[in-house]
């Protein structure tokens, strides 16, 4: 529907949301907690089956092509990396091959240089997280600014409210995606650790429940969104730092609303009504 005229929203060149007139809505959002739940029915069912390729692999494959499609044409590639992370970490988590897996993630580069070629903005970033220096005042601007929001915060930072570069013209999207570096210099080095190692808790929170999990589906499902949530902040961080090209995801629970928040919020609903129950005991899907 985002490629619809007169619903789909495009901005920066990318046609990632729908326009419902009161409000703006992101439906890779869904999609990424669809094709979770999705994927978890089916590796629960086939069992045995995901070791083999003609009846694990492909149809896996098949399932992830689907998304891949519809997310590159966005184009939004940072969500399907996201995507595919969780749900080949739910793979080998059912029992598929980890040679399989490896030979995915070969394909899957050898895909991504490929389509590289074909996306400017694709190249660019890749040209600036590899020389970050590189055009400071064009598409070095965000990398260049967030490094010096980082850096200016020190080892205990600024102080709750008194960063500067969240004030325009420096840091682009400081209540979004860059959210992080801003972060980063109001708490410094102590408190951008503590935001780091809160998420660590959860994802170590998250996989406890999934081993106490009642039956299959919901543990493959806890597992899914969890490597949802920690990969897609992972990544914002990342790339706030230089250790990652610039994406545009938002950092959960800490970036500003949004269509990422609000089915944020729901996954972690899902986990906590699965950990309700342990193994053993009744659980209704």
């Amino acid at each position: 529907m985002v490629f619809v005229p007169g619903i789909g929203l495009e901005h920066g060149g990318a046609k990632r949301w729908l326009n419902l007139r009161i409000t703006t809505f992101q439906p890779a959002e869904l999609l990424k907690l669809g094709f979770v739940l999705y994927l978890a029915t089916w590796l629960a069912s086939a069992k045995e089956k995901v070791h083999t390729f003609k009846y694990g692999t492909m149809p896996f494959l098949i399932m992830l092509a689907i998304p891949a499609i519809l997310l590159v044409l966005q184009p939004d590639i940072g969500t399907f990396g996201i995507l595919a992370i969780a749900g080949m970490c739910m793979f080998i988590s059912a029992g598929g091959r980890v040679t399989h897996i490896l030979a995915i993630i070969l394909s899957g580069i050898l895909i991504f240089f490929v389509v590289v070629q074909f996306k400017p903005y694709l190249q660019d970033r890749i040209d600036i997280f590899l020389h970050p220096n590189k055009d400071p005042q064009g598409a070095g601007y965000q990398m260049n600014q967030s490094l010096i929001a980082v850096g200016s915060g020190k080892l205990f930072g600024r102080g709750f409210g008194q960063g500067m570069q969240k004030f325009p013209p420096f840091l682009p999207e400081p209540t979004n995606d860059s959210i992080f570096a801003v972060a980063s210099e109001e708490f410094g080095f102590i408190g951008s650790s503590l935001i780091i190692l809160l998420f660590v808790l959860f994802a170590m929170r998250g996989f406890h429940i999934s081993a106490k999990a009642p039956d299959r589906f919901s543990r493959l499902a806890v597992i899914g969104i969890i490597f949802l949530i920690i990969t897609q902040s992972f990544i914002n961080i990342a790339s706030m730092v230089g250790l990652f090209p610039l994406t545009g995801v938002p950092l959960l629970f800490i970036s500003h609303g949004g269509t990422a928040l609000l089915f944020a919020l729901a996954e972690v609903g899902i986990i906590l009504n699965i950990s309700r129950f342990k193994s053993g005991s009744s659980f209704r899907q």
